[in-house]
C-alpha cells in the first residue's frame, strides 16, 4: 500500500474515529472547543482520567509524587498514568485508539504528534478552559481559578508557552513541560592548550575547523547530531522559508536553503563535518572518544537534554578532558535562532465535560507545579518552562553547578540563556514529513560525489518536496 493511500486512509479513520467519540462533526472550530462547566465544576464528582506519558524509571517516580500531590487537592480525581515507552509509541497507540474513540484524557507530545491527532478533531482547544475564572475551593481549603492567572500566563517562558499555537489557526492545543535545545559541545581542555576561540558565527566555525584540521589531520572537528534540526535551524537563521501551514506547505526549495547547504557539503567533503547518520552513530561517540572508528571530533552540536553522553571517560576519577559548552552558531549573532525541543500535555477531547475539566487540571498542575518542573529538570538535564523554578532553592542550587560540577546542570543553564532566541516550527499533517525529508536531503547532499554538485543538490530537493506532497496525498 502507498504512504499517499495510507494518508488518506488515516485521515478518513482519525475523522470518522472523532464523530464517534463526539458524536458531532468532529472538525475544529465547532461549540466542542468551549468547554461547560455546567455552572461549575463538581470537585466531589468522582472522575478517573487516563495519561500517556514516555517516562522512564526515576521519571516515572517523580510522576508518582506529583500525581500524590495532586490528589490531595482533588482527591476525587484518580489519575491513571501509562508509560507507552516512546513518543513512537504514544502516537501509535493514540491513533488507533481515536479511530474507534477511546483516546486517553491527555498526553504527553510533540506538535507533530497533535497535528496528526487533530486530522478529525481529536485535540481539545485549551483557550476556553485558560480563560475561564471559575473559582474551585479544593480538598485543603485553598481555592484556585479553573483556568489560568495572567500571573501564571506570565510565569511561563514566552517561547516555550507559544509552543501551543503553532499550528495555524491561532488556537492553543497544548501546555509546556520541560524544554530542551541544542548546544556547542566543545573540547575545553583542547581548546585551551591550542588557544582556540570557541565560534560565534558559521564563518567563525569554518575557520576553527580549519584550524583543528591543522592541528590534528586525522580529526573530524565537527559533529553535528541531527541533520534535519541543522537544516530546519539554518532556515530560521537565515529567515528562509521551510514550511507553512497553508498553502503549498513544503517550501523549503529556494536558492538560500540550496546554497547553505552546498556550503556544509564542502565541509563535508574536506572533512571538516560529519552527521549522526553519515558518521553511523551519534556524534557524541567521537567526541568522547569512545567511537569504535579512531575519528575523533573536538566540537559537537547536540541536545541540550543528552549532555551525559557528551561527557568523556575517567581515569582515576579525573574525566579525559574538560567539557565546554555555549549556544551554537549564529548567522546573525544579533539576531539569533535556537530550537525548542521537548515535551507538551494535550487534552482530548470526551463527550463528557467533567473528564475533559479534570483533565485539563491535572495537565495544568504538571505545567505550573513548580515542584514537579523542577523535579524533572534536575534528572534529565531538559530546562523548566516556568521562570519562578529559578527562584526555587533547591532548583537555585543546582543551577549554580553549572560548568562546576555537573554537565545537566551545565546544560540547563544554556538553554536558559538562550530563552529570548528560541522559535516554533510549523505544525499540521505533513510537518513531520517535512522534518524526516530535509534530514534526508542534507544526508544525500553532503556525501554527493559527482562534479555537478548544483544540479544534484537542485534535484535531491525537487525530490525531498515531491516525497513530502506525495506521503500527504497532496
Amino acid at each position: 500500500m502507498s504512504k499517499r493511500i495510507v494518508a488518506l486512509l488515516l485521515i478518513a479513520v482519525l475523522t470518522i474515529g472523532m464523530l464517534t467519540a463526539c458524536g458531532g462533526s468532529g472538525k475544529k472550530g465547532t461549540a466542542g472547543d468551549v468547554v461547560a462547566t455546567d455552572g461549575g465544576f463538581d470537585i466531589n464528582k468522582p472522575v478517573t482520567i487516563t495519561f500517556y506519558h514516555q517516562m522512564g524509571a526515576e521519571l516515572q517516580k517523580i510522576l508518582a509524587t506529583a500525581i500524590e500531590d495532586f490528589n490531595k487537592l482533588y482527591p476525587n480525581i484518580t489519575v491513571k498514568a501509562e508509560t507507552m515507552g516512546d513518543y513512537d509509541g504514544i502516537l501509535s497507540q493514540i491513533q488507533t485508539e481515536i479511530s474507534v474513540g477511546n483516546q486517553p484524557n491527555l498526553a504527553y507530545c510533540y506538535a507533530d504528534h497533535v497535528a496528526t491527532y487533530n486530522l478529525g478533531g481529536a485535540v481539545q482547544p485549551l483557550d476556553s478552559l485558560i480563560a475561564n475564572t471559575e473559582v474551585i475551593t479544593r480538598a485543603d481549603g485553598s481555592t484556585e481559578v479553573l483556568g489560568l492567572t495572567q500571573e501564571q500566563i506570565d510565569d511561563f517562558i514566552p517561547a516555550f508557552y507559544n509552543d501551543g499555537r503553532v499550528y495555524g489557526d491561532g488556537k492553543m492545543y497544548t501546555l509546556p513541560v520541560v524544554r530542551s535545545t541544542e548546544a556547542l559541545y566543545y573540547n575545553k581542555t583542547f581548546f585551551e592548550k591550542h588557544g582556540l576561540t570557541v565560534p560565534t558565527t558559521w564563518d567563525e566555525m569554518e575557520a576553527v575547523c580549519r584550524q583543528i584540521r591543522e592541528l590534528e589531520p586525522t580529526c573530524i572537528p565537527l559533529g553535528y547530531d541531527s541533520e534535519a534540526n541543522w537544516f530546519i535551524t539554518m532556515c530560521e537563521q537565515y529567515g528562509s522559508p521551510y514550511t507553512s501551514t497553508e498553502g503549498d506547505k513544503f517550501l523549503f526549495d529556494n536558492d538560500v536553503n540550496k546554497a547553505f547547504v552546498k556550503r556544509f557539503q564542502g565541509w563535508y567533503k574536506e572533512k571538516l563535518v560529519t552527521t549522526q547518520e553519515l558518521s553511523g552513530g551519534y556524534t557524541s561517540a567521537l567526541f568522547t572518544g569512545e567511537s569504535d572508528t579512531g575519528t575523533r571530533c573536538y566540537m559537537c552540536i547536540g541536545s541540550t537534554g543528552g549532555a551525559t553522553y557528551q561527557q568523556p571517560n575517567q581515569t582515576n576519577g579525573v574525566f579525559e578532558f574538560e567539557v565546554g559548552m555555549a549556544p551554537i552558531p549564529q548567522v546573525d549573532p544579533a539576531n539569533p535562532k535556537v530550537i525548542s525541543q521537548g515535551p507538551s500535555i494535550c487534552v482530548f477531547r470526551k463527550s463528557d465535560s467533567h473528564e475533559t475539566v479534570a483533565a485539563w487540571l491535572f495537565a495544568k498542575f504538571l505545567a505550573t507545579d513548580v515542584v514537579f518542573q523542577a523535579s524533572v529538570s534536575m534528572n534529565n538535564g531538559y530546562a523548566s518552562v516556568l521562570k519562578s523554578a529559578q527562584e526555587n532553592p533547591v532548583y537555585k542550587e543546582f543551577l549554580a553547578t553549572a560548568g562546576t560540577e555537573g554537565i545537566q546542570a551545565y546544560a540547563v543553564q544554556v538553554t536558559l540563556d538562550q530563552q529570548d532566541s528560541f522559535y516554533n516550527s510549523p505544525a499540521f499533517f505533513g510537518s513531520s514529513v517535512a522534518r524526516e525529508q530535509v534530514g534526508l536531503l542534507v544526508q544525500k547532499c553532503l556525501a554527493v560525489e559527482t562534479n555537478d554538485v548544483d544540479a544534484a543538490i537542485a534535484t535531491a530537493f525537487q525530490e525531498a518536496v515531491k516525497e513530502c506532497k506525495y506521503q500527504v496525498g497532496m
